[in-house]
């Protein structure tokens, strides 16, 4: 039994297992001041003031040995939870930064061959021991800035042998490092280069051969494709879903973020578990989206990367669109594993609220990935996926921008990292 106690703040995030949180439900984080957990078994016993969770300890520990721990002035949160992430993938992409500075757009990049062509050039030729090794590192660094659970989609292999090759390393990450990660198919995330112009022959190798092979090995929960411009049509893009679907797999779906072309809309008519970016959704996409209930997983870290404007959260949040919030890990557009930086942008550049950041990054980021009834709170019977922020209250945790707080991270009721230091084998 471990006994935490004395947190200035616990944030709970409590009661929105069944459906995410969405308009001024944002705002309830479930805090409780002076706040105490139990923890038994990797599971949250008891969560409430610091005298109540001792009086539980009291009442049920028995002759079981009790791990105590001081959370004085710390703020204690759920596992941070990343629902968009590129994770597994060889190589990097810097040199693309001064193309950007000199004014290459991100579609003319990729049509040059550059972009997620010259990722997937790299990942092609590492094995799976290779990618393990970089990805680990990755893994490694979240876990470091409190998050405890990221979704790593394929798409940096675009032929049958290598998407298959990149979900098998991330199960294989997912049973070997703390972080766990919930995997996404995403084989249509380009057109390689064997396909150049001829973009339909790939979709059609895409629902006829990868998502079968995909979903016959139990490989992935969802299917995901990249609807846009120059890229995969809305038509494309609903038969590759909609193949998805038929195959056990529940739709994503990255849309309008580089121009505005009917993903929010698709995204509603399939539903989708989720929409990203978002960046140039439309207001009647974002409507049906909130018809719908599809989770809007806003990226501003990729904004801020590709010096574009943020997608519109207040609308969003107004209109009722549950919002999660991602660093969309990748090596092109968002090169980084800092949440909590993603989190300051999220208040910096698209006005949302400390809360509402709070709630995207836990318990709707949760839902997101098909994982509240588990994960996203700090309530009885749910797995004890905790952060301590070195931190007094809620609050700091954006106004102290751009530095790591992470003091103390627990995966189902193990401390993973302390002192900010990893402890973990």
């Amino acid at each position: 039994m471990i006994h935490i106690h004395g947190a200035a703040q616990i944030a709970t995030l409590a009661g929105a297992s069944t459906r995410p949180k969405t308009g001024k439900e944002m705002e309830d984080i479930g805090l409780i001041e002076d706040g105490g957990i139990v923890i038994e078994d990797g599971i949250v016993v008891f969560v409430g003031t610091s005298g109540e969770a001792s009086r539980y300890v009291e009442e049920h520990a028995g002759d079981k040995p009790v791990t105590v721990l001081s959370a004085a002035g710390k703020t204690v949160t759920p596992g941070l939870i990343d629902p968009h992430t590129h994770i597994v993938f060889a190589g990097s992409r810097e040199f693309e930064l001064n193309l950007r500075l000199q004014g290459a757009k991100y579609l003319d990049i990729l049509q040059e061959g550059g972009g997620i062509l010259y990722t997937t050039e790299r990942t092609r030729e590492a094995t799976e021991e290779q990618l393990m090794v970089e990805t680990v590192r990755r893994l490694d660094r979240f876990l470091a800035h409190g998050v405890t659970t990221v979704e790593a989609k394929s798409g940096y292999g675009l032929r049958l042998s290598d998407e298959l090759k990149l979900l098998r390393v991330a199960h294989r990450l997912n049973a070997a490092h703390p972080v766990e990660l919930v995997s996404t198919f995403m084989g249509a995330h380009a057109v390689p280069a064997e396909y150049k112009g001829d973009a339909d022959a790939f979709v059609r190798l895409v629902i006829r051969d990868m998502i079968p092979a995909v979903a016959r090995e139990g490989l992935a929960e969802f299917c995901d494709v990249f609807c846009e411009e120059g890229v995969f049509t809305v038509e494309q893009s609903r038969d590759i879903l909609e193949a998805g679907k038929r195959w056990g797999l529940k739709p994503k779906i990255h849309a309008d973020e580089l121009v505005s072309c009917g993903g929010a809309e698709l995204a509603a008519e399939l539903g989708a578990v989720s929409a990203d970016h978002l960046l140039h959704a439309s207001k009647e996409g974002i409507r049906q989206m909130a018809e719908q209930g599809v989770i809007a997983v806003l990226l501003p870290g990729t904004a801020f990367f590709l010096m574009a404007p943020p997608a519109d959260a207040r609308a969003m949040i107004t209109a009722g669109v549950p919002v999660a919030l991602s660093t969309d890990r990748n090596p092109g557009s968002s090169p980084t594993e800092s949440l909590p930086f993603i989190m300051n942008l999220a208040c910096l550049t698209m006005r949302m609220t400390p809360a509402e950041v709070l709630t995207a990054c836990t318990i709707n980021a949760a839902h997101a990935i098909g994982r509240a009834a588990s994960i996203g709170s700090i309530e009885v019977g749910k797995q004890a996926d905790l952060v301590m922020f070195d931190a007094p209250n809620y609050l700091y945790l954006q106004y102290h921008y751009a530095v790591n707080l992470t003091d103390t991270v627990f995966k189902k009721g193990e401390i993973v990292i302390r002192d900010g230091k990893r402890v973990f084998t």
